[in-house]
């Protein structure tokens, strides 16, 4: 692991000598192999951060790297469909996710290079980092965290960030 990474570990996300509570997916931390589309896990390994999304609407861009998040950008999540696991735009008849919420959590969204850019179908679509509901609420197999230390975090991240999700916290 590099000083750079953000590590998941039972206490939080470490990261730049500071570690921030966390919230993971609804089926816990599974294996690369294992995940599966729906599953609600978080896959274990070494994903790097690949873009960061951002609503100019409610906050100024956090990052020079940053892109906007545009009503009607969506995130396909159909393995059937070929933009699988892509940033799409409305209209899309096949099954998504809206990225312009109407709650805050996809205020900011860091990207993860999970079964991207070629993704196989059905191992699991789009793992962000994102804001949390409140403490402690699972996500759908996303790293979730408060806005405050997402917000920090997305400043002090860099090219070579990674999030390093240990296959010891599996259960497998």
């Amino acid at each position: 692991m590099k000083s750079t990474d953000m590590v998941v570990t039972p206490m939080g996300v470490r990261f730049r000598g500071r570690l921030f509570p966390c919230t993971l997916g609804r089926g816990g931390v599974v294996s690369a192999r294992a995940k599966r589309e729906g599953d609600g896990g978080t896959p274990a390994g070494v994903h790097r951060i690949v873009g960061c999304l951002y609503r100019p609407d409610r906050l100024a861009r956090p990052c020079d790297w940053a892109v906007p998040i545009r009503p009607g950008d969506l995130w396909c999540d159909d393995p059937g469909h070929e933009d699988y696991n892509l940033m799409v735009r409305a209209p899309l008849a096949a099954n998504h996710e809206t990225l312009r919420r109407a709650d805050p959590l996809y205020d900011i969204v860091l990207i993860t290079d999970w079964n991207w850019p070629q993704a196989e179908r059905g191992r699991g679509s789009g793992i962000f980092v994102h804001a949390w509901r409140r403490p402690g609420f699972p996500t759908a197999g996303c790293v979730a965290l408060s806005p405050p230390d997402l917000r920090w975090i997305v400043r002090k991240i860099g090219y070579q960030t990674r999030l390093v999700i240990p296959e010891t916290l599996s259960g497998s």
